[in-house]
């Protein structure tokens, strides 16, 4: 009787313990709120002659993280190489007509910024993104694969997943060179990588991503990182992209998708 009360015991200490340890990574799964920037934006309205203007309030779209604990030191632009410089002025000079955005082509990764909707699964982490060109999807394989030798350059990357304490890190490759990775006419090589970093600021989604090309950049780029609120808005299919506009354009207005 004794034997068996130990083997008990014990095992009533060890089930416990597994549990715990299932459970330390916070779970990341939900949808979070639609985190593209826009330009300023306000409501004109006209009633019986009186003109109300309200402000939409965007502030879940770039909420600033910087002073939340475990953002890394961020910089607010990239450091490219002296001779990539003047190429970088001349594409954000002529953003509304030298950004494939603009023109419905994909954002890519990390210009896309932080998914609408985490799926955290034991062996694979799903993100799905809502954007005026397209509806893409990830899905970050977290069982400790590397990286796909023969992976075909894509404008997301190849994708692998892993635990940093309570941080989940996303680590891409694998890029096509047609994309810029943020706004002012930051164009890279197809030498690009890119770590995404998650996690939880009490009910808010911390993300803050890095970029790394040594072929254009000084150094690696640390991004601010964004504060995302959750949301109770259900995603929907995004309609098809047609661009009509851009052979009326006069002028070089920046458009600030993101």
């Amino acid at each position: 009787m004794l034997k068996r009360y130990v083997s008990g015991l014990a095992l009533a200490v060890v089930i416990p313990g597994l549990a715990w340890a299932q459970q330390a990574h916070p779970d990341l799964s939900g949808v979070w709120s639609y985190a593209i920037d826009r330009a300023p934006a306000a409501l004109k309205k006209e009633v019986n002659g009186v003109v109300t203007i309200q402000k939409i309030d965007q502030s879940a779209r770039h909420g600033d993280a910087r002073a939340v604990p475990g953002a890394l030191p961020s910089t607010p632009a990239p450091s490219y190489k002296p001779e990539h410089l003047a190429r970088v002025k001349d594409l954000s000079d002529h953003e509304s007509k030298t950004d494939p955005v603009f023109y419905c082509g994909r954002p890519g990764a990390p210009r896309i910024g932080p998914p609408r909707k985490i799926v955290q699964l034991p062996k694979e982490t799903i993100f799905f993104y809502e954007d005026i060109s397209g509806d893409p999807y990830r899905i970050i394989p977290t069982d400790g694969r590397p990286h796909r030798a023969n992976a075909n350059p894509a404008h997301y990357g190849d994708s692998v997943g892993r635990w940093d304490g309570k941080v989940f890190v996303v680590d891409a490759r694998s890029f096509v060179d047609d994309t810029w990775f943020g706004e002012d006419g930051y164009f890279h090589s197809d030498q690009m990588r890119v770590i995404e970093r998650f996690w939880k600021n009490g009910d808010d989604l911390v993300w803050q991503a890095t970029v790394e090309d040594p072929v254009v950049l000084t150094a690696p780029w640390v991004m601010p990182p964004r504060l995302v609120s959750p949301s109770t808005s259900a995603l929907e299919e995004s309609p098809k992209c047609v661009e009509t506009d851009g052979a009326k354009l006069l002028n070089d207005d920046h458009h600030l998708q993101r």
